[in-house]
C-alpha cells in the first residue's frame, strides 16, 4: 500500500486539491493518507474533507491524523509538503509592511525580493527538521515541495540533504497557459508547451496548440498581435490582471 504523508494539512485547500488528484489515480486509489498539523481545530477539519473524498470517490484509501511529524512520516512513500511558517499575520504582513515603509513595494512577498528571503529564513529550518526526518524514517520518499519561496527552499534543501528526492512544485506555470488558452479562444487542451525558469518567474520556450491535422502552430505571433492591439489580456471575473497599458510604465 503506497503512504502519502501530507506536512501541513490544515491548508485543506491544498490538501483537498492534492490528495484528491491522487485519489483519482487508479495507481493511488487505495493510498494511506497520513494527514499532518499543528493546529489540532484545522487537522481535524482536513480529515473530515478527506474521509468524505475517499466515500465519494468509493475508493478503498485510509485516512489517519498526526500531530507528530516523525510518526507522520515514518514509511512514507511520498511527503507532500504545505505549511506557512508565522502565517499570513504576522508574517505575511510584517514582510510587506516593512519594506513598503522605506519605499521598496513587492508585487508579491513569498517568493522573490526582501520578503521572500525572509520568508524563506523562517522557513528553510523547518524543511531541513523534516527532510532530516525523512532521512531516519523514510529515506527513499520524495518530497513534493509547494512552499514558498519555493527556489530558496529547494536550493537549501539540495545543499544540505543531498541525499533526500525533492522536487518544488507550483500551479503556476498550467495556470498562466489556461489564461492565455482563453486570451487566444482556444481550449486549453490544445496546448503543448515547454517551460522553463523559477517559481513565479517561469517562461514558455515553446507555446503551441494542436491542430486538426496534427500538426503544431506557433501561438506566439498571435500573443505578441493582441497585446498590441489591446486585446490580451482579456478582464477576469476572478483576477483582476495587469492591463496592456501597465507595460508602458
Amino acid at each position: 500500500m503506497t503512504k502519502i504523508a501530507f506536512i501541513g494539512a490544515g491548508s485543506t485547500v491544498f490538501m483537498k486539491n492534492l490528495i484528491g488528484d491522487a485519489l483519482s489515480m487508479p495507481a493511488l486509489s487505495g493510498a494511506r493518507i497520513a494527514l499532518m498539523d499543528i493546529d489540532k481545530k484545522r487537522l481535524e477539519e482536513s480529515e473530515l474533507v478527506a474521509r468524505k473524498m475517499v466515500a465519494s470517490l468509493g475508493v478503498p484509501a485510509t485516512v489517519e491524523t498526526h500531530m507528530d511529524q516523525r510518526r507522520a512520516i515514518e514509511g512514507a512513500d511520498f511527503v507532500i509538503v504545505a505549511f506557512q511558517i508565522g502565517g499570513y499575520k504576522p508574517c505575511t504582513v510584517t514582510d510587506f509592511d516593512l519594506p513598503n515603509r522605506v519605499g521598496l513595494r513587492q508585487t508579491i512577498a513569498d517568493t522573490l525580493g526582501i520578503g521572500g528571503i525572509m520568508r524563506g529564513l523562517r522557513t528553510v529550518p523547518h524543511l531541513w527538521k523534516l527532510a532530516e526526518d525523512m532521512r531516519a524514517v523514510c529515506p527513499q520518499a520524495i518530497m513534493l515541495q509547494y512552499v514558498n519561496p519555493m527556489a530558496i527552499n529547494t536550493w537549501a534543501l539540495g545543499a544540505r540533504f543531498p541525499d533526500v528526492r525533492q522536487v518544488g512544485l507550483c500551479h503556476s506555470v498550467q495556470g498562466t497557459a489556461e489564461e492565455l488558452a482563453r486570451d487566444l479562444d482556444i481550449p486549453s487542451t490544445s496546448l503543448r508547451y515547454r517551460a522553463a525558469g523559477i517559481n513565479h518567474m517561469a517562461f514558455y520556450l515553446n507555446f503551441e496548440a494542436r491542430q486538426p491535422d496534427g500538426s503544431y502552430r506557433d501561438l506566439y505571433p498571435a500573443l505578441h498581435d493582441g497585446y498590441a492591439k489591446g486585446a490580451i489580456p482579456k478582464p477576469s471575473s476572478w483576477n483582476a490582471r495587469c492591463p496592456t497599458r501597465c507595460a508602458t510604465r
